[in-house]
């Protein structure tokens, strides 16, 4: 297992699966990030991706940069993390905005949440479901102006459904979504017409005899 996968900025890959077809380089405005690539349980696909986590700070920060920069012309007033991965990304992006604190979502419920302020929550790498998304009623005076949401990666879009769902809950529309990543197309329709802006983006691959390819 590699190791080294979202610790560097490469400026001699060239984009996309890499020749040990383990690897994909995405481009990040003039360098590229190389992500491992994962088989989709289902067989026959495959993702590039991309845990913050366990990415070096300087790939954090690079990332944070680029979504901070595309997100500025909408004027947010706030910042909405997702979590869990989300989380990280955000907090870095109202810094750069300039913002002195987010609001942070939660798929652990504390005492003092409130039902009506939840719905269910999946994503790509969580598919069985059986989480829920929670908005702190103390965030909601918060909750006031320009609006944007900060996430790690959309995907299938899932979870950023659940994200405007509970958000519309507290009469929220978000102006603009901004996220590490944009994986494919999938989440498209899950966003009606507010702006997506990603700091990188990768196809969903295709398993062949040659290898991993773009479709």
């Amino acid at each position: 297992m590699r190791l080294d996968v979202w610790q560097s900025l490469h400026n001699d890959l060239c984009p996309g699966v890499q020749p040990d077809q383990d690897t994909f380089a995405a481009p990040l405005g003039d360098h590229q990030l190389m992500l491992p690539i994962r088989p989709l349980p289902e067989g026959g696909r495959g993702v590039a991706s991309l845990i913050l986590n366990q990415a070096s700070f300087p790939v954090l920060d690079a990332l944070a940069d680029d979504v901070a920069r595309k997100l500025r012309p909408f004027r947010p007033d706030i910042v909405v993390a997702v979590p869990t991965l989300g989380l990280p990304l955000a907090e870095a992006v109202a810094r750069r905005l300039g913002h002195a604190r987010m609001v942070p979502l939660g798929n652990s419920r504390k005492f003092w949440y409130e039902d009506s302020l939840s719905v269910p929550m999946s994503s790509i790498t969580t598919p069985g479901g059986g989480k829920r998304l929670y908005l702190d009623p103390r965030m909601l005076p918060l909750l006031t102006g320009r609006v944007a949401v900060v996430d790690d990666v959309l995907s299938t879009g899932s979870s950023m459904a659940a994200v405007l769902d509970v958000l519309a809950l507290a009469g929220v529309v978000p102006v603009a979504i901004g996220a590490a990543m944009l994986q494919g197309t999938a989440w498209q329709d899950r966003v009606a017409d507010i702006p997506v802006l990603g700091a990188i983006r990768t196809p969903i691959l295709q398993k062949t005899d040659a290898g991993w390819s773009v479709p």
